[in-house]
């Protein structure tokens, strides 16, 4: 089922960062009421737009323009704003999570990929382009450290202590880790071709390797790679689902999503999406996976039991994916621990 594209709200790509950004937040206008429907929030990083699609009708309810390349996001700790990284925009974007409205922006630089620690003290983003992993207080957005650790930061995650962090350096090759009570890097690891997402799963460091076709294991202490899980060619990022019971990997060079057994990593199910390039996914309360297909202006709506799936329309290279029906259940709510 392929549903009809909606078109977008005319933006500019040149709009300085000084300026409010009033045709953004005039998107506020006409807010949903307290039952608001549930929402899929779409970054669309080769359109510089923000798609809202009401998940019930399958159909886009607006679009959010933003200044060059949306990405990635984060959940503020409170839950009131939702991050989107803004990547050669130098902005976070700020959306209200439960009705998808725009709120405002933060000038911030390069930011591509993101996440608040545990403890929610720090604001760690990957800028990709600059070569920075920057750390900003939670509270204020205010820088406390920046690094060069390496050349394009690109994806990240944290131990579950919020004492380390873990980014991977797409054209480096390497896993670094910081120690964030210190503000030292704590070693850099060789791990493969271009890694890109990063996952904290069971004790260890998961990273895709997406310049090959496997994901490798991690020594979160020294760094050694332990061990690589093949997974199908260029996989580019990691979900845990809700309920711990499977750990999905989008291998987006190779259009397919897989499905691992989280506690042997052993291959359960291969789902084909072809020449589609899968990226980021999110799973809805009725168990269906919205995953974005970055080659094909897409999000897939999958049925993970029977394999079957339909399409919706949304912008170029669409990249992150949050649902709002994330906002109904408690702890913390992050890209990759779905």
């Amino acid at each position: 089922m392929k549903l009809s594209r909606r078109k977008l709200l005319g933006h500019s790509l040149a709009i300085p960062l000084s300026v409010s950004l009033s045709p953004f937040l005039a998107l506020r206008s006409g807010v949903a009421s307290a039952a608001a429907p549930a929402l899929a929030i779409v970054m669309n990083s080769g359109e510089a737009s923000v798609s809202v699609i009401d998940m019930m009708s399958r159909k886009i309810v607006r679009n959010l323009p933003t200044l060059r390349e949306p990405s990635h996001w984060a959940l503020s700790p409170d839950r009131s704003k939702l991050y989107i990284a803004d990547a050669s925009g130098n902005a976070l974007f700020i959306v209200d999570p439960h009705d998808g409205t725009a709120i405002g922006h933060k000038v911030v630089a390069d930011p591509y990929q993101l996440g608040f620690t545990p403890d929610h003290r720090y604001l760690v983003v990957n800028a990709l382009r600059l070569n920075y992993v920057d750390i900003y207080r939670s509270d204020d957005l205010s820088l406390v450290k920046r690094f060069s650790p390496g050349s394009m930061p690109s994806h990240l995650d944290f131990s579950p202590d919020s004492r380390w962090s873990f980014n991977s350096m797409q054209e480096s090759g390497t896993l670094v880790s910081f120690d964030l009570n210190s503000m030292t890097i704590r070693w850099k690891s060789n791990v493969g071709s271009t890694p890109a997402g990063v996952l904290w799963h069971n004790g260890k460091v998961l990273v895709c390797v997406m310049g090959s076709d496997h994901v490798a294991e991690v020594d979160p202490v020294t760094g050694n790679v332990l061990r690589q899980i093949k997974t199908g060619v260029g996989p580019h990022n990691l979900f845990l689902t809700p309920d711990g019971a499977t750990l999905y990997v989008t291998n987006r060079i190779g259009g397919s999503l897989v499905a691992l057994d989280p506690a042997t990593l052993e291959l359960r199910r291969t789902y084909p999406f072809r020449a589609s390039g899968p990226d980021d996914l999110s799973v809805a309360p009725d168990g269906k996976l919205w995953v974005t297909l970055r080659f094909r202006e897409q999000v897939a709506i999958l049925d993970p039991i029977s394999g079957n799936y339909e399409t919706i329309d949304v912008g170029r290279s669409p990249h992150g994916i949050f649902l709002s029906t994330e906002m109904r259940r408690p702890g913390l709510i992050t890209a990759e621990s779905l």
